[in-house]
């Protein structure tokens, strides 16, 4: 495999770079505390953000996640490859209508959308006049097991519509949303992984009750990460999005990408924190000499720069995976990315954070929002817990038909005595 990028991917990460330099950073944190105070009810983005959105539309620089003919074209490891660029800043995403869950709602909606649906909802997310958000998990379930998903949606057959009453939290990005896409229950007697559908769910429908953002590490603004509680909220059966009964199949088919999409924004603000930190320990003194001279600084250094690669190209080889094998034979790989990609981030701001001092406890800086944004990663599309255990739950049954597996994994020499 070569992972050199190609000459389109090359000039595509060095516009999205220098329209960073010239419009996002200047601007950064005036938007993301536009985004916390203007956002709300039919308004999905601030002013400030829906110019900078026109101007990157403008400059084709727009939809880059989509392999077709809505956007750039890429395979997901090339792709990824602008995800880093993207994963800078926690505007960048937005900027350029590239943020979940949009991406992976449009991206479903693209493979299991009817012609009606795409009109509706499918057109206006490509256009950005609308965003979207993604319920699934329940405050009363778990959510590292969907098997037990308690919200339902039943048809009344005499009006044609789906009844939903469901209690959900962590509904991402529902404040300003005009749709939501919900995995309920339909078929609550079938096998555990057909029992959920995914259903498409107007904001503004009668029942759709969004309680409040819940506050995440002090934080509670913007598009939000929202409880909702649909009660007796009711939608046309034509809503329900692909087959009934296929809400997980429907939901594997975006949490594969979405992760590869997350890990490699988090190798961006990986990146962006270790630049921090090597601008910060060359300047500043501390003991007579720049911190930058003192052994336990050059630790954090090296150490950060070795896991930052390590992750990039365990994401790099996953993302190829998939589009060389297809995702479901990946899921291994990807297993593996999203468990170092999680990890590896929050080691590296933590480290830029203590280099910067207290300064690196302010948001006067970007480190202390990236950290509370990407803690969530560990947990968001599979905690650490679940993927470590599918990982090793899918290497133990490499060996298990045979109990008589040598350890160091090569067939054993027979032993004296003993037929081969």
């Amino acid at each position: 495999m070569d992972f050199a990028p190609s000459d389109r991917v090359t000039e595509l990460i060095d516009r999205l770079n220098a329209f960073l330099d010239e419009h996002v950073y200047p601007v950064e944190m005036e938007t993301l505390h536009a985004l916390d105070t203007e956002v709300g009810p039919g308004v999905p983005y601030p002013k400030i953000l829906v110019e900078l959105r026109e101007r990157a539309k403008a400059e084709g620089l727009w939809n880059l996640f989509l392999a077709d003919e809505h956007g750039a074209g890429l395979t997901n490891w090339e792709y990824g490859m602008l995800c880093e660029v993207m994963g800078r800043s926690m505007v960048s995403p937005f900027v350029f209508n590239c943020s979940a869950p949009d991406t992976g709602n449009i991206e479903i909606l693209i493979d299991h959308g009817t012609d009606e649906q795409k009109a509706q909802w499918l057109e206006p997310l490509l256009e950005g006049t609308i965003r979207s958000c993604f319920s699934m998990t329940e405050p009363e379930t778990s959510g590292s097991d969907p098997t037990g998903l308690a919200g339902r949606a039943e048809l009344d057959e005499s009006t044609g519509e789906w009844v939903i009453n469901a209690h959900k939290w962590f509904t991402s990005g529902a404040v300003g949303a005009s749709v939501a896409i919900a995995m309920l229950v339909t078929d609550p007697d079938a096998a555990p992984h057909k029992r959920a559908s995914m259903i498409l769910v107007p904001t503004d429908a009668p029942g759709f009750n969004l309680v409040r953002p819940i506050s995440v590490m002090g934080h509670d603004g913007g598009p939000g990460h929202c409880e909702i509680r649909y009660e007796d909220c009711r939608v046309p059966q034509a809503n329900l999005l692909g087959q009934r009964g296929a809400g997980f199949k429907v939901a594997q088919d975006r949490l594969g990408p979405g992760r590869i999409h997350h890990c490699m924004r988090a190798i961006g603000a990986a990146e962006r924190a270790l630049e921090m930190m090597c601008k910060r320990a060359n300047t500043r003194v501390a003991f007579g000499s720049p911190i930058g001279e003192k052994q336990f600084v050059q630790d954090f250094i090296a150490t950060s720069r070795i896991e930052i690669d390590s992750a990039r190209w365990l994401v790099l080889n996953a993302a190829w995976q998939m589009d060389t094998y297809g995702k479901r034979e990946a899921r291994q790989a990807i297993s593996l990315t999203k468990v170092s990609a999680a990890n590896m981030v929050m080691d590296v701001l933590d480290r830029a954070i203590q280099v910067h001092g207290s300064l690196g406890m302010t948001d006067d800086t970007p480190l202390s929002g990236l950290w509370r944004h990407l803690r969530m990663l560990r947990l968001a599309d599979g905690p650490d817990e679940v993927h470590k255990m599918v990982i090793a739950t899918r290497e133990l049954n490499k060996w298990r038909a045979d109990d008589a597996a040598p350890q160091n994994g090569k067939p054993e020499p027979a032993a004296a005595g003993r037929p081969a």
